[in-house]
C-alpha cells in the first residue's frame, strides 16, 4: 500500500454499515479502502439487542416500508451466515386491561407473518401459557401469549466478517487508524489517516468518500472535513443488562411495559440472560457512553413486573451500553425516532462526491449496502451487479438448518472437544472452525488455555485474522468468553497479547 494510492470509494467507519458497504463494493470490483479508529464493531454495532427481526413496535410508528424490507431479510441473512444467525422464537405474554389489546397484537402478528415472505421460520401461534412451559417462570397473573419467529445475531462477528470477506476480496481495512482530515482536491478525496499506535500518518486518494462513522458521522462532517457543526442524527442511548439465567427455555421473551415502550428477556451465551433494551436521547461524548442507575433499576423493574422470581442487581453479572445513531426526524421521543436509514450524497460541482450514511439497523444492513452501492453507481460509475443477496460470509458454507449436523462434523474430526466447546466454536467460525483448529490432536495441542473454552490456538488466529489486538477485543467481541473468565484469567491473556504484540 504506497502513499496516496487512489482507490474508487474510501469508508470512513468499520461498524456493520460501513464494513458491509466495503465488502459489497469490492466484490463489484470497486478498489476499496476503510479505516476505523477503533476495533471493529467497539461502538453501536455491538451494544445492539442483538437481533435479525422485523421490528414488531415499529409497525406501531407505520414503519412499513422497513418492517416489510427487514422482515425479507431475516431468512436471507441467516442462509448467509448460519453459524453467527439463527432463528428464535419469541412469547409475548399479555393480559386483560393489558398496555395494548389483544386483537392489536394479533392484527400487528398477522402482519408481520405475511409482509415478508416468511419460507422457513414458523408462523405465530396462541399460547396458554398455564399450560406451555413459557410460563413457567412468569407471575400467575399471565396465562395466555403470543408466539412469533424473528432470529438472533452475534453482532460483533457478523461486522468483523464482513470485513474479513472484504479483505479476503482485496479491500484494505485498517482498523485502529483514525481519519484526521479529508479534502476534495482536484475531484478527488485526499484523506490523511493516522495509526494510533504507532502515530504514524498515512495519505490515501479516493474517488468518493463514504461516511459511515455512526454516531460520529456528525463530528467527521464537522471536524475532519472543517464543516459547520451538524446536526443530522439523534443519538439515542440503548443499554441492556446479563443477567443469571433465569428460565431454561429456548425462547426469549418480549415484555411490554406501562410507559409503551418494551422489552427483550432471551437466552444468552448458554448460561445467562440478556434483557434490554433502554431508549433515551444522549447529549455526552459516544466514546463515555455507560448504563446509568436509572437504567438500571428500570430493567430490572420491567423484567420483574413479568418474572415470578425479580430481577435484582445482585443477579446482574455484566451491562453494555452504546448510541445509536437514528436519522434526526424531529420525532419528540427517543422510541419514536424512525430505525430507518437514510443516504446522502453532497457533491459540488466538479467536486468529488461524499455518501453520508445515516441511521440503520444490524437486519437491513445489507440492504443498505445495495442502496449505497447505487447511489455509488451513479456518482462513480457502476461495477458489477448485486451479489450479496445468495453469498455466505466466511465459515457459513452450510446449509441454513445444518448447524447441529456441523457441530457433529466437528466433533468427529476433533473428538477430544467438549460438546460445549464444538458447540461454541461452530458458532463463532462455522466451517472455519476446522481450519482453525488445524492438525491438533488433544486439547493440549491447542496451546495456553486461558479460562473457559478459550485455548491459544483460537487466540492466534484472532490476532492473525480478524485485527484483535486487545484481550477486550476477544472477551467481548469476538467470543463473549468474558463472561466465564476470572479477573486473573484474563489478566493472563492480557499478557499474552501484549507479549505478541512486543514479539
Amino acid at each position: 500500500m504506497s502513499d496516496g494510492q487512489l482507490f474508487d470509494i474510501f469508508v470512513v467507519g468499520g461498524g456493520i454499515n460501513g464494513c458491509g458497504i466495503a465488502r459489497d463494493a469490492v466484490g463489484r470490483g470497486y478498489s476499496v479502502a476503510l479505516a476505523e479508529m477503533n476495533d471493529f464493531a467497539s461502538g453501536t454495532s455491538s451494544g445492539a439487542t442483538k437481533l435479525i427481526h422485523g421490528g414488531l413496535r415499529y409497525l406501531e410508528h407505520y414503519e412499513f416500508r422497513l418492517v416489510r424490507e427487514a422482515l425479507m431479510e431475516r431468512e436471507v441473512l441467516w442462509a448467509m451466515a448460519p453459524h453467527i444467525i439463527w432463528p428464535m422464537r419469541f412469547v409475548l405474554p399479555f393480559h386483560k386491561g393489558g398496555i395494548r389489546p389483544a386483537w392489536l397484537i394479533r392484527l400487528g402478528l398477522f402482519l408481520y407473518d405475511h409482509l415478508g415472505g416468511r419460507k422457513l421460520l414458523p408462523a405465530t401461534r396462541t399460547l396458554n401459557i398455564r399450560r406451555d412451559p413459557a410460563g413457567k417462570p412468569l407471575k400467575p397473573l399471565f396465562t395466555r401469549a403470543f408466539e412469533y419467529s424473528d432470529g438472533w445475531v452475534d453482532d460483533a462477528r457478523l461486522v468483523v466478517l464482513n470485513a474479513r470477506d472484504a479483505a479476503d476480496k482485496g479491500a484494505t481495512i485498517l482498523s485502529r487508524h483514525r481519519v484526521i482530515g479529508a479534502r476534495r482536491e482536484d475531484g478527488i478525496w485526499v484523506i490523511e489517516v493516522e495509526d494510533r499506535a504507532s502515530r504514524a500518518r498515512k495519505t490515501f486518494k479516493a474517488k468518493m468518500l463514504v461516511n459511515a462513522a455512526g454516531p460520529w458521522v456528525d463530528q467527521v462532517l464537522s471536524g475532519a472535513m472543517g464543516r459547520n457543526q451538524a446536526h443530522n442524527v439523534r443519538l439515542v442511548q440503548g443499554s441492556h443488562i446479563v443477567v443469571k439465567k433465569k428460565f431454561d427455555d429456548p425462547r426469549a421473551y418480549f415484555f411490554q411495559n406501562p410507559d409503551n415502550r418494551i422489552i427483550f428477556a432471551i437466552p444468552y451465551e448458554t448460561d445467562f440472560t440478556l434483557i434490554g433494551t433502554t431508549d433515551r436521547d444522549y447529549k455526552g461524548d459516544p466514546k463515555d457512553v455507560a448504563i446509568s442507575d436509572e437504567e438500571t433499576d428500570y430493567l430490572c423493574a420491567c423484567a420483574s413486573e413479568y418474572f415470578a422470581e425479580p430481577i435484582t442487581r445482585d443477579d446482574i453479572v455484566w451491562t453494555y451500553s452504546a448510541v445509536r445513531p437514528l436519522f434526526n426526524d424531529g420525532a419528540s421521543k427517543a422510541q419514536e425516532a424512525t430505525r430507518d436509514y437514510v443516504l446522502k450524497i453532497d457533491q459540488p460541482e466538479g467536486g468529488a462526491p461524499l455518501l453520508n450514511v445515516f441511521g440503520g439497523k444490524l437486519t437491513t444492513y445489507r440492504r443498505l449496502g445495495e442502496h449505497a452501492l447505487e447511489k455509488i453507481g451513479e456518482s462513480i460509475g457502476i461495477k458489477g451487479a448485486p451479489w450479496t443477496g445468495g453469498s455466505h460470509l466466511p465459515g457459513g458454507e452450510f446449509a441454513a438448518t445444518g448447524y447441529e449436523s456441523e457441530v457433529g462434523r466437528l466433533k468427529g474430526a476433533f473428538p477430544f472437544l467438549s460438546e460445549r466447546h464444538a458447540k461454541r466454536l461452530v458458532r463463532c467460525y462455522g466451517t472455519l472452525a476446522h481450519t482453525m483448529l488445524g492438525s491438533a490432536r488433544s486439547e493440549n495441542e491447542l496451546g495456553q488455555h486461558f479460562g473457559g473454552t478459550l485455548y491459544q490456538a483460537e487466540v492466534d488466529w484472532l490476532i492473525a485474522r480478524e485485527w484483535a489486538t486487545t484481550a477486550e477485543d476477544i472477551l467481548w467481541r469476538r467470543t463473549k468468553q468474558g463472561l466465564f473468565l476470572s479477573r486473573e484469567e484474563a489478566k493472563g491473556l492480557e499478557d499474552y497479547m501484549d507479549t505478541a504484540r512486543a514479539a
